[in-house]
């Protein structure tokens, strides 16, 4: 079943996101199971919106190249993990 993901960085920035997207590289390559992505500054961070086709496809899109980009970034990644509310998707339409 699609997943809904909205992510919440407190405090985090634009420069954040860019020090970590640059190491996920997900407009090159895809992460499997993702269907949508979104991001930008909300009232006191930064953030953002998924929606996967499975939260097992994020999950693993996490652990195997979230995380290590979050690390490479070092002092530029957001100092603290984001507030994480899922929510099942009823529908979807790809393009």
């Amino acid at each position: 079943m699609a997943v809904g993901l909205r992510l919440k960085f407190e405090g985090g920035t634009q420069e954040q996101y860019d020090a970590v997207n640059t190491g996920v590289d997900a407009d090159a390559n895809p992460p499997e199971g993702l269907i949508f992505h979104a991001a930008g500054p909300i009232e006191g961070g930064w953030g953002i919106i998924d929606f996967w086709e499975s939260r097992a496809h994020f999950d693993r899109f996490q652990q195997e190249r979230l995380g290590p980009a979050i690390a490479g970034a070092g002092e530029q990644a957001p100092p603290n993990p984001p507030e994480i509310k899922e929510f099942p998707v009823h529908h979807f339409t790809k393009p």
